[in-house]
């Protein structure tokens, strides 16, 4: 409990700098008396639980899969962050788990009484019912082992314990990116005594119906795709056009995002059901003119802005430039080394994040300590003005992202604008292609919308 204590605050500011906005939408959910039981989806490992803790005022125990115990050193870690193994039939072969099914059944049973006594604290746990982590937009089956560890621990008390079962959905914008975006859509609870019927009947029934409302709740807010291309082809349209199909976007929220992409799935389907000769020509339109600005290494934002703001921009550049190369200098080291050792170290993007997470709460502080022994030594030789270089490196940091962020785009209009001093009539075809586009997409938004109200 002591590291748990002691690590939270730390993981807390990691993530809001890893992380450019973090969002929760009913975090008082999160926050309701115990005993709680919080069942969430499971797309990016180790990112998942240290999201939903962070929110929390009282401490969580995470249930994580035995392969973690392995090594005796991440054991005594996971083990000091609350966390409870979990013993799954794939983990056999890799010697994380019982070599029996009975050995297996065995040790499960008291990962499950460490749960009930837990519970019976009035404490919070937190599961992942899909069992594995795979970072898509999807929800995979859910395993019954949240329901049954609920309805196991309401049972010893004949069901008068008041455990809450809270769906947490967790949708990632680019969850391999750092300062990408997050939002945590809590549902409301699920009161676990409202099954006490069906679970005197049959205990596997009742586990069952259960484990179908955490899905249907966790279904509603999360953004769900059929396949890969199909979620490809969703985040190019937003990144594309989402603008225009969102113009009424609130800028402080990330939910008006997510509901935009929720709204564009649904479109989605309707129009392969109900106009699908008209869904495949627009596609076909559509890759052409991404084709298109590939070809010319443009965007689409440049093409839209490539007569707007040119010379103000590049005031900008040329003023904020000095302060990019200071923050660039003395922050490089310690921000692309997490990135080039997740990269080797892992192949599966699921695990990219964390083991950036883990690395940039290390380089860091390290980097930093060591840039100011070294200006002390050479340079300064008075801690005021060293305390001052060290105040500078963060806030430096983060401006040469924010001005990298703006440099890239700016680059892409100028290259926009001497395409279309050069090859006129090329630019005007990007124009008019894009147009056609958006004229479309417009007619299709107001009929989907419009059908759907009838409905």
């Amino acid at each position: 409990m002591l590291f748990y204590t002691v690590m939270k605050p730390l993981v807390q500011v990691a993530l809001r700098v890893f992380f450019r906005r973090m969002e929760v939408r009913h975090r008082e959910r999160l926050n309701l008396p115990g005993p709680l039981l919080f069942a969430g989806n499971h797309p990016n490992t180790l990112m998942d639980p240290l999201l939903t803790a962070i929110h929390t005022r009282q401490p969580v125990a995470f249930l994580a899969k035995s392969t973690f115990f392995k090594n005796p050193v991440i054991r005594a870690i996971m083990e000091s962050g609350n966390s409870i193994p979990i013993y799954r039939r794939q983990d056999v072969d890799s010697g994380a788990a019982p070599a029996t099914p009975e050995q297996l059944a065995a040790q499960n049973e008291a990962s499950f009484g460490r749960c009930y006594d837990y519970l019976d604290r009035r404490g919070t746990i937190m599961i992942f019912p899909e069992g594995t982590s795979v970072t898509e937009r999807r929800l995979r089956p859910l395993k019954t082992g949240a329901a049954r560890i609920a309805l196991g621990a309401e049972a010893r008390h004949g069901f008068a314990l008041g455990l809450k079962v809270i769906p947490i959905a967790t949708n990632y914008f680019d969850p391999a990116r750092f300062r990408s975006d997050v939002l945590l859509n809590v549902a409301p609870p699920i009161v676990v005594a409202d099954y006490a019927a069906a679970y005197a009947q049959d205990p596997e029934a009742a586990a069952d119906q259960l484990t179908d409302a955490i899905r249907e709740a966790l279904e509603r807010r999360l953004v769900i795709t059929r396949d890969a291309a199909e979620d490809e082809f969703v985040q190019q349209v937003e990144r594309t056009f989402g603008d225009h199909l969102n113009p009424d976007d609130n800028p402080d929220t990330l939910y008006d995002n997510f509901q935009l992409s929720q709204t564009l799935l649904q479109a989605l389907a309707w129009f392969e059901q109900h106009a699908p000769t008209r869904l495949v020509a627009m596609r076909l339109q559509f890759q052409a003119y991404l084709a298109e600005l590939r070809r010319h290494r443009l965007t689409d934002e440049a093409v839209e802005g490539q007569r707007r703001g040119t010379v103000a921009g590049l005031l900008n550049l040329v003023l904020g430039a000095p302060v990019w190369l200071y923050g660039l200098l003395n922050n490089y080291l310690p921000y692309i080394l997490p990135s080039m050792i997740a990269k080797r170290a892992t192949d599966d993007i699921a695990f990219v994040a964390p083991i950036m997470l883990v690395v940039g709460m290390l380089t860091f502080p390290l980097a930093y300590a060591l840039q100011a022994a070294a200006v002390q030594h050479w340079l300064t030789h008075d801690w005021r003005l060293t305390a001052l270089y060290v105040l500078s490196l963060p806030l430096t940091g983060f401006y040469a992202l924010s001005y990298w962020n703006t440099l890239a785009p700016r680059l892409d209009r100028l290259r926009a604008l001497r395409l279309f001093r050069s090859m006129p009539a090329v630019g005007q075809d990007l124009l008019a292609r894009r147009a056609e586009l958006l004229r479309q997409l417009e007619e299709a938004r107001e009929e989907y919308l419009a059908k759907r109200v009838k409905a």
